[in-house]
């Protein structure tokens, strides 16, 4: 990615004409602050995404309600307040964070937001309409730095690693642990973790080779499932 290019993309997604304003954007990243986001370049990308053009018509009415909501296949559009937090962490305040994997595309909405402080996305979906959706509401946007992949996220992008960090956006029961082999030294990753109704939103640090867990949040994630839909 060319340094800056991603300010390019956020005045265009700043531009669309989307269903919402500015100036609704701006009090979401206001009630993100007010639940402890602290991270400036997290909030700058939170505030800059515009979520409405990440939802289906008859749901953008509610696409800033701190909610997940369903975009279709059983998946969801994680909550902003969660995807500013899992953001957060996955940042931890670092200068720069260059590449990051993230593990079940979705909507995509996820992906535009790490764009904004990552220098490269590489971005796995299991569901080829899911990810054929998700590229075309990104390409208007001129974001440039994501790159897609259909395929099975358990197994990783193993040509592409290691990662500085990477977001899992699906719960497995246990993180699989090729994952943590294409985690770069000095990468953390962010997952929730759990059975569907007793999940922990956890993350890993890699530190000379290995990796320390800790816990955050309770969360609600649709499971993480093994193999594609093409």
């Amino acid at each position: 990615m060319v340094t800056g290019s991603v300010m390019v993309s956020y005045k265009s997604a700043t531009l669309t004409d989307g269903f919402t304003s500015e100036r609704t954007r701006k009090r979401l990243v206001t009630g993100l602050r007010n639940k402890g986001i602290t991270d400036e370049k997290v909030l700058l990308a939170m505030g800059s995404v515009q979520r409405d053009l990440f939802i289906e018509d008859a749901l953008k009415s509610r696409a800033y309600e701190d909610t997940a909501l369903p975009i279709g296949y059983r998946q969801t559009i994680s909550q902003p307040f969660i995807v500013a937090l899992m953001s957060q962490i996955l940042r931890s305040n670092r200068d720069n964070l260059g590449r990051v994997l993230e593990v079940g595309t979705g909507s995509g909405y996820q992906a535009a937001v790490l764009s904004g402080f990552a220098d490269q996305v590489y971005t796995i979906e299991r569901i080829q309409q899911l990810l054929d959706a998700a590229k075309l509401r990104l390409a208007p946007l001129g974001i440039n730095n994501i790159s897609f992949r259909h395929g099975d996220g358990a197994s990783g992008w193993t040509i592409n690693a290691p990662f500085d960090g990477i977001i899992l956006t699906a719960a497995p029961a246990v993180v699989p642990t090729i994952l943590f082999d294409q985690l770069a030294e000095g990468g953390i990753l962010v997952a929730p973790e759990g059975e569907e109704q007793h999940q922990t939103l956890v993350y890993w640090k890699k530190t000379h080779g290995s990796v320390r867990r800790f816990e955050s949040v309770s969360v609600v994630f649709v499971p993480m499932v093994p193999g594609i839909i093409s």
